[in-house]
């Protein structure tokens, strides 16, 4: 059974289920499932989970995004997007510097409204399913973070800018912002991710125009295995006896971990504890620093499993 991550450069004008179902249906995968959602407008990098890989969604839940993005000034739809209704229509009387000065106004930590054609939920049901009914819900804003934000190119009536921010950001919503602070309204005209945490387009997979069988040979000759999956977490390699205790739930004390260098590793870090082969078994959080090691029982649990695999 195939387990991993696959990269895929989504094309505009299909929803990131239909990229996920495909992945799913070519690779005969049991399950499949994307790290975070892009728009049909969107392109760029949507990494796809496969099989046991599902199980590391939760894991890239904090992973921040970087965006290209254009918008047209002037234009505001009921969507936020080019693609909704239009709902008011204004001559863009910006300049450069007026725009660069509300980019700017913008990095940092800000709330954010949902947009109302979203895929948050609201009573078990996607908020855009609502929003077509003719019901507008008043959600409470999010703080989101951005970490970055530059203009890139004026050719009014487009802006194209650079964005990094935090996941659940909705760029839709950043343009209306942008647009109402510069008093001519904006929509998002544009978008394309070029950064989903540790995955950039480099390693983007695009399979438009390829046919099944050559796609399942690309598919499975790219996949990232479990461990490279995570490179932000410190790989611990364990015997198989203890490989397989782990798998069962087991926690580990200071002695099963005798031999291995953990001198990097601080209480609170996030570790993969992999099989003498490279796979991954499981996932934890270490609760001492390697300091506080030697002062400590060699019984003592030094790591809380948060998650197992059966690769």
């Amino acid at each position: 059974m195939v387990n991993g991550v696959i990269i895929i450069d989504k094309p505009s004008g299909k929803t990131s289920y239909d990229i996920v179902d495909d992945v799913k249906k070519t690779l005969c995968a049991r399950k499949a499932g994307h790290t975070g959602t892009l728009d049909p407008l969107a392109t760029g990098v949507l990494p796809v989970c496969i099989n046991e890989g599902t199980k590391l969604v939760r894991f890239f839940s904090t992973d921040s995004k970087e965006y290209k993005a254009t918008m047209l000034m002037g234009v505001e739809t009921d969507t936020l997007d080019i693609e909704g209704n239009l709902t008011a229509q204004k001559k863009p009387d910006v300049v450069r510097g007026d725009i660069e000065d509300v980019l700017n106004s913008l990095a940092g930590e800000i709330k954010q409204i949902p947009p109302q054609y979203s895929a948050i939920k609201f009573k078990g049901k996607p908020m855009y399913k609502w929003a077509r009914k003719g019901i507008n819900l008043d959600l409470p804003p999010r703080m989101v973070k951005v970490h970055r934000i530059t203009l890139e190119d004026v050719k009014l009536p487009y802006v194209t800018f650079f964005v990094a921010c935090s996941k659940g950001t909705y760029i839709r919503s950043l343009c209306a912002d942008i647009g109402e602070k510069l008093g001519c309204g904006a929509c998002l005209a544009g978008l394309r991710r070029i950064r989903s945490g540790a995955f950039g387009e480099r390693s983007a997979l695009s399979l438009e125009g390829v046919h099944d069988q050559e796609k399942k040979v690309i598919l499975k000759k790219n996949i990232i295995s479990m461990v490279d999956a995570l490179p932000g977490f410190s790989t611990i390699r364990v015997n198989q006896k203890l490989a397989d205790r782990l798998k069962t739930g087991y926690q580990p004390v200071i002695e099963d971990l005798a031999g291995n260098s953990l001198s990097s590793l601080v209480a609170g870090d996030m570790v993969k504890f992999a099989s003498p082969g490279g796979d991954l078994v499981s996932l934890a959080r270490m609760l001492y620093s390697f300091d506080q090691i030697s002062s400590l029982d060699s019984g003592e649990q030094i790591a809380k499993i948060l998650r197992v695999f059966n690769c």
